[in-house]
């Protein structure tokens, strides 16, 4: 067992087989089952812990390889694409076997390694930034580059998360803080060059929002947007007629008094509270219509439920 605590702090928990050697780490130390094999010339420790959520799951096991490749990166290479997206900590859609995605600058030699997939990209149309000490597409960058992989929606939902202004309100999470980029940058970086999947961008540019707080949020709304119904308010606090506070609204209507609310998986405390909430907006007067994972299924559904909804407090389509 005592080997096993015999690797210098300094290399981390992934490093470079070169590195050790030459920090004084004997091969077989480096042949140890403690010690996992992501990338040849590469060794690392604390893998990946899996998740409830299996999109949480895919999102750790990409930074977890991405931190272990990145000793073997060159100047000129950064992670791009979906792999950019899962450092970023965006909405991930993919669902099979992990590529990291490894771009290039300019005239490199790109990428070509087993587990990695090599990109080209030009100097007028990239940007890199440090995101937790990796060098990484800028989000606007990476963004523009997911045209050729993500449909519009997914487009859009990534782009919200992205366009999120964290603005002051009760109870809200870090007012202030800077948005991870703006519809002005995405729409440059879509710009910049030819992309794959340009026109999917261009449909998706229009559809993002600064105000979407998640990809389930931005997927109930298109679905309203696209039968039709007029597009809702954004996480709204809402307020009694005596300046109580009763809710932030995922989506609503306020001047027919109509609330659209996603529900995710609800547990214990969180779970209370949703009721609560809720309660007290039907105590005032709302309508709350409720979507899920399973509702969400059946577009249709929810388009009848809103619509109903709607039409009950006086709303008219206007063709």
């Amino acid at each position: 067992m005592g080997a096993r605590n015999s690797l210098p702090a300094a290399l981390g928990p992934t490093f470079a087989v070169r590195d050790a050697l030459a920090a004084g780490v004997g091969a077989g130390r480096l042949r140890g089952a403690d010690l996992e094999r992501p990338f040849h010339g590469i060794r690392a420790r604390d893998r990946a812990a899996a998740s409830e959520d299996p999109w949480g799951t895919r999102r750790a096991e990409i930074r977890w390889l991405a931190t272990a490749l990145a000793p073997r990166l060159r100047r000129d290479q950064f992670f791009s694409h979906e792999t950019a997206a899962a450092i970023w900590g965006a909405p991930l859609y993919g669902d099979g076997p992990i590529e990291l995605h490894v771009s290039v600058m300019g005239r490199g030699a790109v990428a070509r390694r087993r587990g990695v997939r090599g990109h080209r990209a030009h100097p007028d149309s990239a940007r890199i930034r440090a995101v937790r000490g990796l060098p990484v597409a800028s989000f606007a960058t990476m963004w523009a580059m997911l045209g050729a992989d993500l449909t519009r929606d997914q487009l859009v939902a990534v782009g919200d998360f992205g366009c999120r202004v964290w603005r002051d309100g009760v109870n809200r999470p870090d007012p202030g803080r800077e948005p991870l980029t703006t519809r002005e940058q995405l729409a440059a970086a879509m710009n910049a060059s030819r992309r794959h999947g340009g026109a999917r961008l261009r449909e998706a540019h229009p559809l993002i929002r600064t105000d979407a707080w998640s990809p389930r949020e931005t997927t109930t709304r298109l679905i309203l947007l696209a039968a039709g119904l007029p597009e809702p308010e954004l996480n709204r606090d809402v307020f009694d007629a005596f300046g109580g506070f009763l809710a932030c609204v995922d989506m609503s209507y306020p001047a027919f008094k109509v609330a659209v609310e996603y529900q995710g998986q609800l547990h214990g405390q969180q779970y209370a509270r949703d009721i609560e909430r809720i309660e007290r907006l039907r105590a005032d007067g709302w309508i709350v219509i409720q979507v899920t994972a399973d509702t969400i299924r059946y577009p249709n559904v929810v388009v009848r439920r809103v619509r109903e909804a709607l039409l009950t407090r006086g709303w008219r389509p206007t063709s």
